[in-house]
């Protein structure tokens, strides 16, 4: 028999019989079963170490449950729509659906070498029309609760192509991309602080310094229009999902943060601003005068009403309603408008136009002149803001910008500030402002509201609703009409799913080109008309998928409610941060709409979620592009997720090091040559000596620490402990002839610990050693003693001791090792020194104890030694102390090839240098 593990050799015998037994599968009447969910995988083709972290993390705890006796559900399924893939087959002259489907069969195939124990009964795959027709489905439930709009929106175009581009078909050379299923593109909090400098640049010039946005077909210059899109109305729900991230406390705090400030709620005051024109007249849409009809008030946000008498102008975005207007009656307006609409609002920079209107200020009826600004977003607040120069940094850089007053209203109290350097944003006394002169900040915005009605209480989200609409093929068919007569008209529950057609290969929207499919009746009249072309965001599958997977198989629903309610909700979720916005978000958002439906119980989704960290390779996230990706097969399947759980936590980054790997592998060996030299060899014995029982608690101290490290997710920790304890008993072994029960208990430990992490080489070894049944069906190892971390660090720091004194004094080649422990009177005295009140003495206190059997002056010298002691709260029994200590003496004949003893203390010159949980050592 070899004694190298060959996990080649060993994969396809017990993924057979893990298969032939149906180990993953879950049982359809189980009591709610702990539900172990990875982020399912886009279907690009080939598994990275992304991927296979994620799993690792998954399969490891979904493992470790199942042995802890749970019902487990652990499912896999592809998020196959997409753009990529429309992509793919476009650069292959080839379909999407045909690469998908390869791409699917070659990572199904990739997930089973790297033996995740997936409930494969249970796939689901997004683009297939069992599944999509339930996106249509929920759309309808959607639309008809008033929760989809149809309207128009800003997006990016390609002439060239004749379509409309998602964000994530624009190729830009520099700067970050905004996000692609949002009407705001990017995070608001983030764009209102990222702001160039290009405010009077040319098209031409500000692409240049910018980085040119360029379609990704043609490399055509893409620019911005307005088309009719559909929406999912997520800022119904603002409100609820910003409160529901304080009933989140197993999400990693740094995802709710990044979820708080996307929704972006701020509590502020509504304040109304009058408008005047001197000449208002304007040409409608056939060039004719109009009646001259315009914005009378332009309402404005503000978190900061107390600054209102600082407001030296008003600046509304270039997509606000006003600006518009403007638009029409002035060429320089409309000229500004067009040009940075046309832009990204985040490099618009301090850029604007002065209008012929002005603002009437609400309180002091001084009038100041109204811009339209390129640094005001009409998707934060209400698109206006009032110019508040001294007290907003945005303010006060585009006052320089355009030579506009600074005006200062709020002074902190202790010391002067200059607001024409810059803003001073802090609180403060009110000065300038009126009968609000003197107060404090947060007294002036409460007089203020309570004082002027035209100024309300108000609350603003940075979350806007969530784009779906797609002008692409490769989606889920977005199930509505258009009827000249009937308007919108949704296609009938019993007619979906509405089918994608055979893919045509064209520029512009495949969708748009196939007459067959565009061309229908409406579902009302029955009269032509004309089945909407554009398809669902694919954020749309991912949003409900969890659900599917209670019930895969259903022909009259999405899922099984009540099963639904049983099982629910996700209890771990695993996947990377990068999806903290909008998957999550999205997620979150179906889950509540699903349940105001009536269609489940819950509200939020996911109970736990772990975000998984990033693998580096040479300090860069390894991918594609970079050219720096390791594939799992290089070092082998188990490796690869032995090394990747044990490198790091989970949430953390690491970097890829082939002597790290090592280790990884190492470990396996180890295990497995120790396995089979046990059961090759067979020399043990039966009678019980010290080293045993050491060996015994410290197989339980294992599987209590590893117990409690995989129930924290902690899997480098838990790695750790099986590495020590191959060790220990690779040590113990080549110390004597092993005690056979307690040597093989040692292994099958190891072999049932390691099982979440490395399960081949498990199920190998648990084989070997003739465990009862499948090591994944096993149970999780139960301590025989009672275990205490205490005995452990006892045993570590006296051979730490040693080690120090051998290394201290030069000793080449110690004959005999003493430990002393120390007497059982300075126990009794730490006792009474951590009971003592503070006015109470605790040497009185322990010489008044008649365990305490020595003079006033040792324990007083005692006493005093024990305020630079920081172990008080952390010693054992003497006794326990003796004990533990004996057991191990072995560790240090072993290491020091010397005698080893333990006693107590039998002179004054001991039992003065011993003490709790610090044995006196004597080294001959």
């Amino acid at each position: 028999m070899t004694s190298h593990y060959d996990h080649a050799q060993v994969r396809e015998f017990w993924q057979y019989v893990w298969e032939r037994d149906d180990v993953y599968a879950v049982d359809e009447d189980a009591d709610d079963p702990t539900y172990v969910l990875g982020m399912f995988p886009y279907t690009s083709g080939t598994l990275h170490m992304g991927h296979v972290r994620n799993y690792a993390i998954t399969d490891a705890y979904a493992r470790y449950r199942r042995m802890c006796g749970d019902d487990v559900l652990h499912p896999m399924g592809w998020d196959a729509f997409g753009l990529p893939a429309e992509n793919a087959a476009y650069e292959r002259a080839s379909d999407p659906e045909s690469w998908t489907q390869a791409c699917i069969r070659r990572m199904r195939e990739e997930l089973e070498t790297m033996g995740f124990g997936y409930d494969w009964s249970r796939e689901i795959t997004t683009c297939e029309s069992d599944y999509y027709r339930w996106n249509q489905w929920l759309f309808k439930r959607l639309y008809e609760a008033g929760l989809v709009e149809y309207e128009a929106a800003t997006v990016n175009w390609c002439p060239d192509c004749e379509t409309v581009l998602a964000d994530a078909q624009v190729e830009e050379r520099e700067g970050e991309r905004s996000d692609p299923s949002n009407r705001a593109s990017g995070d608001a909090a983030s764009r209102e602080d990222e702001r160039s400098e290009s405010s009077d640049l040319t098209n031409g010039e500000a692409a240049r310094r910018d980085g040119e946005r360029v379609c990704w077909r043609c490399e055509t210059p893409v620019g911005r229009r307005e088309l009719d899109q559909w929406f999912f109305t997520i800022t119904d729900y603002a409100e609820d999902l910003h409160e529901g991230l304080d009933d989140l406390e197993k999400w990693p705090d740094g995802v709710r943060e990044i979820q708080r400030n996307w929704i972006g709620r701020q509590e502020g005051a509504r304040i109304p601003f009058e408008i005047d024109r001197p000449d208002a007249t304007g040409t409608d849409d056939a060039g004719e005068p109009d009646d001259g009809t315009m914005t009378d008030t332009i309402d404005v946000f503000s978190i900061r009403p107390d600054t209102i008498y600082g407001a030296t102008y008003l600046a509304v975005s270039p997509g606000h309603a006003f600006a518009r207007e403007l638009a029409d009656a002035d060429d320089a307006v409309r000229e500004y408008v067009e040009r940075t609409r046309e832009r990204r609002p985040d490099r618009a920079g301090y850029s604007g136009i002065e209008t012929d209107a002005t603002a009437i200020h609400p309180l002091t009826g001084d009038r100041v002149p109204v811009y339209v600004a390129g640094y005001v977003l009409e998707d934060v607040g209400t698109g206006a803001v009032m110019g508040v120069p001294a007290h907003n940094d945005r303010d006060h850089a585009f006052a320089r910008e355009h030579d506009l007053p600074i005006e200062r209203v709020i002074v902190p109290e202790d010391e002067p500030v200059d607001v024409d350097a810059e803003a001073y944003t802090g609180e403060g006394l009110l000065e300038n402002s009126g009968e609000y002169d003197g107060l404090e900040s947060e007294t002036a915005r409460d007089r203020l509201l309570a004082d002027v009605g035209a100024i309300e209480v108000d609350v603003t989200y940075r979350l806007r609703d969530w784009l779906i609409s797609r002008q692409r093929y490769w989606g889920t068919p977005i199930p509505v009409v258009h009827c000249d007569d009937c308007g919108r008209v949704l296609v009938p529950d019993e007619e979906l799913p509405v089918e994608l057609p055979e893919f045509v290969r064209t520029t512009g929207n495949p969708l748009e080109e196939h007459e067959s499919f565009r061309e229908t009746d409406c579902p009302e009249c029955g009269e032509p008309a004309r089945r909407e072309t554009d398809t669902m965001d694919t954020f749309v599958d991912s949003s409900w998928y969890y659900l599917r997977f209670l019930s895969p198989d259903l022909d009259d629903a999405p899922f099984d409610a009540d099963r639904a309610d049983e099982w629910l909700p996700v209890d771990v979720y695993v996947g990377g941060e990068e999806h903290a916005i909008l998957h999550l978000l999205y997620i979150r958002f179906f889950t509540r709409a699903l349940a105001d439906l009536g269609l489940l119980d819950r509200r939020e989704p996911v109970e736990k979620l772990v975000s998984q960290g990033t693998v580096l390779y040479d300090g860069e996230k390894m991918s594609s592009s970079k050219g720096n990706v390791v594939a799992p097969r290089e070092y082998g399947a188990e490796t690869t997720r032995l090394f990747l759980l044990s490198a790091a936590h989970p949430e953390q980054d690491f970097e890829w090091t082939a002597n790290n790997v090592r280790g990884a592998y190492d470990l396996q060996q180890s295990l497995y040559r120790m396995a089979t030299a046990f059961v090759d060899e067979g020399e043990t014995r039966v009678e019980r000596r010290p080293r045993d029982e050491y060996l015994a608690d410290e197989i339980d101290r294992t599987i209590a620490a590893a117990t409690d490290e995989y129930e924290r997710f902690r899997f480098h920790r838990a790695a750790t402990e099986i590495r020590d304890l191959t060790r220990l008993l690779r040590r113990y072994r080549e110390y004597g002839r092993p005690h056979g029960e307690v040597y093989r208990r040692g292994l099958l430990t190891l072999a049932a610990l390691i099982a979440p992490m490395a399960p081949h080489l498990a199920e190998e070894v648990w084989n070997k050693l003739r465990g009862e049944g499948l090591v994944v069906e096993a149970d999780w190892p139960e301590r025989e003693g009672v275990a205490y971390g205490l005995e452990r660090r006892l045993v570590e720091t006296t051979l730490d001791d040693v080690r120090d004194i051998v290394d201290t004094a030069a000793i080449d080649d110690p004959e005999r090792i003493e430990l002393v422990v120390a007497p059982t009177w300075k126990y009794r005295v730490v006792e009474h020194y951590r009971g003592a009140d503070a006015d109470e003495s605790p040497v009185g206190r322990a010489l008044a104890d008649d365990g305490v059997a020595v003079d006033r002056e040792a324990v007083a010298s005692f006493v005093g030694d024990l305020a630079g002691y920081a172990e008080l709260d952390r010693h054992l029994s003497p006794e326990r102390e003796r004990t533990v200590l004996e057991r191990a003496r072995w560790l240090i004949a072993d290491e020091f090839d010397a005698d080893a003893t333990v006693r107590t203390p039998t002179d004054d010159e001991s039992a003065a240098k011993a003490r709790p949980g610090k044995p006196a050592i004597y080294i001959r």
